[in-house]
């Protein structure tokens, strides 16, 4: 089982009113296959009653299974059916930690609200909490028991790299690196106000790097929520990006060029939003 060392995204998973569609369009964009219900399962405002079930309990009492996505036969994330329709169409992330309960009081010292409080996933295979930051911007957390978390990733259908986007930066950077001892580093770039985490312990790098802060400028709409951004790697953006339009997706961003290769912002057919990364030698 691999270790992620603490504050390390190690989960990722979509919440989607339609777990069966978005196996069609996931499975069509990055060749996933997939396997329902092992007892994991996104949390929202009432997840403890999921995900000690293995299930969402829609209203006709009917099991919507929790569908893990596999990329070579390997744990890449994962669909989670939404039992109540107000609660929001989106991918989430899972940050590791040695101490889920501990984290989650760190959580709360620091300035934000623990949403759901800790609690054990069936057969043992980790114990999970959901938080909000200062700015509102939603989390997991994640303490491994017999499941660590991605078995691939920073390969094409993998994850590799998320950012939280902020209008409350400076509260918002104090949580981080209070709750998980990051260290950071702030781009070289006048133009963009960016900053970059490593783990506790480490040294700020781009080496290092497992995520980092954005900011929410008046260059976005003004009612967009703080966020994070789940990215995923693949080995050509811009195809990839054609093909979540024909599998019914959008393009919300076309394909760009950075330093750290081509993104391009996508949603998908029922409106999670996600980035996907090629890398410069895959450009």
């Amino acid at each position: 089982m691999a270790a992620f060392a603490e504050g390390t995204p190690c989960w990722a998973d979509v919440l989607l009113p339609d777990v069966r569609a978005g196996k069609r369009f996931y499975g069509g964009l990055f060749d996933w296959s997939f396997e329902e219900a092992d007892g994991l399962g996104a949390l929202g405002p009432d997840g403890a009653d999921r995900v000690r079930d293995g299930v969402d309990r829609v209203g006709s009492g009917e099991a919507a299974p929790y569908a893990t996505a596999y990329r070579d036969g390997r744990r890449v994330a994962a669909l989670a059916p939404k039992r109540d329709g107000r609660m929001p169409t989106t991918w989430n992330v899972y940050f590791a930690t040695p101490d889920a309960p501990a984290a989650a009081r760190r959580v709360t010292e620091a300035g934000g609200l623990v949403i759901t409080d800790p609690v054990p996933l069936t057969g043992g295979l980790a114990v999970i909490a959901q938080a909000a930051d200062p700015g509102g911007a939603v989390f997991g957390l994640w303490e491994a028991g017999g499941q660590s978390g991605f078995e691939r990733q920073g390969e094409p259908g993998s994850f590799c790299w998320t950012e939280v986007y902020t209008r409350d930066k400076d509260s918002v950077d104090a949580f981080y690196e209070t709750v998980f001892g990051f260290q950071v580093h702030d781009l070289d770039d006048a133009t963009v106000d960016f900053r970059v985490w490593s783990p506790a312990g480490t040294r700020a790098s781009d080496e290092n790097a497992v995520g980092g802060r954005s900011v929410i400028t008046d260059a976005f709409p003004a009612a967009m929520p703080a966020h994070f951004l789940v990215y995923f790697s693949v080995a050509d953006c811009d195809e990839t990006a054609a093909r979540a339009t024909e599998l019914g997706g959008r393009i919300n961003e076309p394909p760009f060029d950075t330093p750290y290769g081509r993104i391009a912002l996508l949603a998908d057919d029922q409106g999670a939003v996600f980035a996907v990364l090629a890398e410069p030698e895959a450009a």
